[in-house]
């Protein structure tokens, strides 16, 4: 006997948890042509529910029922500190589901657990996603077919660019670089547009300069076969403006200083899943 699904529908998706990330993918989901009554959300949040009906026009649970049975995809997009209090209502009616998990820290050893299924792939994306330029590294556990990656592949390609990785655990350096990284690289234009302004630039003047430079030699980079290393060599002339920055940076240990940051965060990451993993 066939599966019941949503809205009849057998490749229907349900996302646990309606924040950004979530929206997101929702988002570009229905870009690419898939129709909302495929897809659930369930939030507790009734604000939230209003604005994903009201902007996507998906279906939406204020909590987990048997709905949920219908879903071909579970895709969790809540906090990996409620994880575990998510998932208990949703375990009766996920096992035989695709599970998608876009929650930092949480390991699909502990996502097998706690929804029954073996067929479990974490991704980690970036806020970018929201305009489809998000960057996910993806893991997969061996429960997952080819075509359930493919399937995966389908749902994140909207969001942007995907990479997968051979180990679970390179996830939690993927969150250091791609997952936190817009963070440090607003940070950097925070800093450039602050500099902007103490040199006797408009603040809208910075802003421009900075976003522009940024765009530009991330474009550059992105096309030239040469690596980062060289191209920085290409613009920076001994004695020059470029060389005098570079050299106050180095002396003052900025680069070591970013080096020990991301690895800051991916110490985080697999604490993350240390602490709120366990079944």
């Amino acid at each position: 006997m066939a599966e019941t699904t949503l809205a009849g529908h057998p490749s229907s998706i349900a996302f646990i948890g309606g924040g950004n990330m979530a929206s997101a993918i929702v988002g570009g989901l229905l870009r690419a042509g898939r129709d909302p009554a495929s897809i659930l959300v369930v939030d507790p949040g009734e604000a939230q529910r209003t604005a994903l009906q009201a902007e996507h026009g998906v279906r939406t649970l204020a909590k987990a029922d048997a709905t949920l049975a219908g879903a071909a995809m579970v895709v969790w997009a809540v906090k990996p500190q409620i994880f575990q209090q998510a998932a208990a209502p949703c375990a009766a009616h996920v096992s035989r589901a695709l599970q998608l998990s876009v929650m930092a820290g949480i390991r699909t050893d502990a996502i097998a657990r706690a929804t029954g299924s073996q067929a479990v792939v974490r991704a980690m994306p970036n806020t970018p996603a929201l305009i489809g330029q998000g960057m996910s590294g993806l893991f997969a556990r061996d429960g997952v077919s080819a075509a359930q990656r493919s399937a995966v592949e389908q749902v994140l390609a909207p969001t942007g660019q995907l990479l997968w990785v051979a180990e679970e655990r390179a996830l939690d350096a993927v969150t250091a670089l791609s997952g936190s990284g817009p963070a440090y690289v607003f940070y950097v234009l925070e800093a450039m547009m602050a500099a902007a302004e103490a040199m006797g630039l408009s603040a809208e003047e910075g802003k421009a300069l900075a976003l522009g430079t940024f765009a530009g030699a991330t474009a550059l980079a992105r096309q030239s076969p040469e690596p980062p290393s060289v191209l920085r060599e290409r613009v920076t002339s001994k004695g020059g403006t470029t060389y005098a920055a570079l050299t106050s940076l180095e002396e003052d240990g900025v680069k070591a200083a970013f080096v020990k940051a991301l690895q800051a965060a991916q110490r985080r990451a697999a604490e993350l899943g240390d602490e709120f993993g366990a079944a």
